[in-house]
């Protein structure tokens, strides 16, 4: 793959490199997971863990999947599948959770 094209910034910093497929991605899982995890507080700070953790892992999940689609180094993949794995295993334990603890939410 070939490198991503520079462009001057015309401020006399360093030029910015054009992000590439992966770094639009990981970009966008960072912004979907920040956004998730801006959650409203219930005042309940079992619940607010919960549901600003599945955000979280979620994003972790998204962003293994970037990895997996850009990635090449083999313990990275093996890595982002552990913690894909890890992840959704732990938020269908909070989602389990909220419905007994949180119905509302």
């Amino acid at each position: 793959m070939a490198a991503p094209a520079e462009t001057s910034a015309g401020d006399g910093a360093p030029p910015a490199r054009a992000l590439s497929d992966a770094d639009q991605a990981f970009k966008a899982a960072m912004e979907k997971m920040h956004e998730g995890m801006a959650i409203e507080l219930s005042g309940d700070p079992d619940v607010d863990f919960a549901r600003g953790m599945i955000a979280h892992h979620q994003g972790a999940i998204d962003m293994a999947n970037v990895l997996l689609d850009h990635g090449d180094d083999p313990d990275m993949r093996a890595l982002a599948e552990e913690i894909i794995a890890a992840q959704e295993a732990e938020i269908a334990t909070m989602q389990a959770w909220l419905k007994v603890n949180a119905p509302s939410n």
